[in-house]
């Protein structure tokens, strides 16, 4: 009997410690007061994910909109690598 390969996954079976540590950043700088609003998208396993804005960045759509083109920019060149 011939196995076939898992199918291509982009969740990784360990915890993503740079990703806890960006978020651990982030919240500490919210609790400082200066981190007002957030835009984000998160990954979960399965490739599923969510989007959504909190504070400023909320009641800002347009200037967050704006900030999440600068991340699309920045996720561009990651591609062209």
């Amino acid at each position: 009997m011939t196995r076939t390969p898992a199918p291509f996954s982009l969740a990784q079976r360990h915890l993503s410690h740079d990703t806890i540590e960006a978020l651990e950043q982030l919240l500490d700088e919210a609790k400082r007061g200066r981190i007002i609003g957030l835009a984000y998208a998160a990954m979960y396993k399965r490739r599923e994910y969510i989007t959504d804005a909190a504070g400023e960045a909320y009641r800002n759509p347009t200037f967050s909109r704006g900030m999440v083109a600068a991340l699309d920019d920045q996720l561009r060149e990651l591609v062209q690598k």
